[in-house]
C-alpha cells in the first residue's frame, strides 16, 4: 500500500467514525424526545397553586412552621437540679 492509498484510507475512516458518532449521538436524542413526549405539562400557575395548597395543608404537621411544645421536644437541655442538704 503506497502512502497516497495509506493518507486517503485513513481520511475516509476518520469521516466514517465521525459520521458513525454522529449518527449515534442523533439516535441518543430520538430515544430521549420519545421519552420526553409522552410526559404531561402542567402550568406553572397550576402547579403553584397545588404546591401552596399541599404547604397549607401539611404546616400543622411541620415542626419548621409550628414549633415542638418544649416539653415534647426530645432535644431540649436537660435541666441539672442541685437539692441541698
Amino acid at each position: 500500500m503506497t502512502f497516497r492509498e495509506t493518507f486517503r484510507y485513513k481520511c475516509l475512516s476518520g469521516a466514517m467514525s465521525n459520521n458513525m458518532a454522529k449518527i449515534a449521538e442523533a439516535r441518543k436524542t430520538v430515544e430521549q424526545l420519545k421519552l420526553e413526549v409522552n410526559i404531561d405539562r402542567v402550568k406553572v400557575s397550576q402547579a403553584a397553586a397545588e404546591l401552596l395548597a399541599f404547604c397549607e395543608t401539611h404546616a400543622k404537621d411541620d415542626p419548621l412552621v409550628t414549633p415542638v411544645p418544649a416539653a415534647e421536644n426530645p432535644f431540649r437541655d436537660k435541666r441539672l437540679f442541685c437539692v441541698l442538704l
